[in-house]
């Protein structure tokens, strides 16, 4: 039943796409692959959260539905919009996959992949999404680096170039600060990190890992070296293994973790706990510092350089997160919103 169901609708976006040829151009995506697009694009589908997300920075009214549906903490910081938008699914770890049905009922105009340095999973996209003959687009974001590159080409695809050059200026001027803070710091000197993950916070990722790559950047050492194994990290570290770190600093998003870490008598002689510099990282509407990767890690990589290294980046956190909301989100943010954001 579904897949004759399929068929019809495939034989419908086939009829679509041919009879938009016309009014059709040429593209090189960040892959170097050549790609034909619709001269006006107004929906877009992305196949993973990073993406979505881009196209919520650039314009949410271009998105033609949703990996998964926002919950009320994200829904009250994005446009009213987005939540009405049907949820799709999409490739974002753990055998997830969209609803084709769904995707084609929605019918994108073109498709934004970013499997996040994961060529084969960039593969499989590719041969489910083929038959649908909607445009693939793939863009590279692998890395913070990318971003400023990232917003200009979304620009130029999505004929959104001056809000691109907006958002790829502050890319490029957070990491040329980031920058300057490393500069500053000698390698000696740096402060070092444990990124504590799950309840217990004993997992944790790779110094080479991308999901910590807010470490290195903000001019942090992070204190787990070793190659990254699995792509998706969270490796299991041992309670001995953490004292011998003895990290200067704690970064965590677990709200639980943070809530115990004081009180629990196996951390009080690790150096961060003594000295009280367990921080929060921020995760509304998305997390600043990872899990998924996304623009809010460009101002995650201000408030972490602020947090290691106060004198030689004295930031003013209120005023900076303040500006961010209404510059990539276009919200307004109260004193009470940004001390919530902000909390310890």
């Amino acid at each position: 039943m579904f897949k004759s169901r399929l068929c019809c609708f495939v034989a419908l976006v086939v009829m679509t796409v041919w009879g938009s040829c016309a009014a059709a151009r040429e593209i090189i995506d960040m892959a170097g692959r050549s790609v034909t697009v619709p001269d006006e694009i107004r929906k877009v589908y992305c196949t993973s959260p990073p993406s979505t997300y881009l196209v919520v920075a650039m314009d949410p009214e271009l998105l033609a539905g949703l990996n998964f549906p926002f919950n009320p903490s994200e829904q009250r910081l994005l446009d009213p919009r987005l939540r009405q938008l049907p949820v799709i699914g999409g490739w974002f770890g753990q055998g997830r996959t969209p609803n084709l049905e769904t995707l084609l009922q929605v019918g994108p105009d073109i498709i934004v992949d970013s499997t996040w340095q994961e060529t084969a999973v960039g593969e499989k996209i590719e041969q489910v999404l083929k038959p649908l003959r909607i445009p693939v687009v793939h863009v590279s974001m692998d890395h913070l680096s990318d971003y400023p590159a990232v917003f200009q080409f979304l620009g130029q695809l999505l004929n959104r170039q001056e809000r691109a050059g907006i958002l790829s200026r502050y890319a490029q001027e957070t990491l040329d600060e980031t920058s300057r803070v490393r500069a500053a710091i000698p390698e000696e000197n740096r402060i070092t990190v444990y990124y504590a993950e799950g309840a217990d916070g004993l997992s944790t990722e790779c110094h080479a890992s991308l999901h910590a790559e807010l470490i290195h950047l903000s001019g942090g050492r992070n204190v787990h070296r070793c190659g990254n194994e699995r792509g998706y990290g969270m490796q299991k570290i041992s309670m001995e293994q953490l004292l011998q770190y003895n990290p200067q600093v704690i970064v965590s998003h677990d709200a639980s973790f943070i809530e115990q870490v004081a009180a629990d008598l196996r951390w009080k002689n690790i150096r961060a706990v003594q000295a009280g510099r367990v921080y929060r990282i921020p995760k509304e509407p998305f997390n600043w510092f990872d899990r998924p990767p996304s623009f809010m890690r460009l101002l995650g990589v201000r408030w972490l350089a602020c947090k290691l290294y106060p004198s030689v980046y004295p930031l003013d956190l209120a005023a900076e997160t303040r500006c961010f909301y209404k510059l990539f989100l276009n919200v307004s943010l109260d004193d009470a919103a940004v001390r919530k954001l902000l909390q310890p």
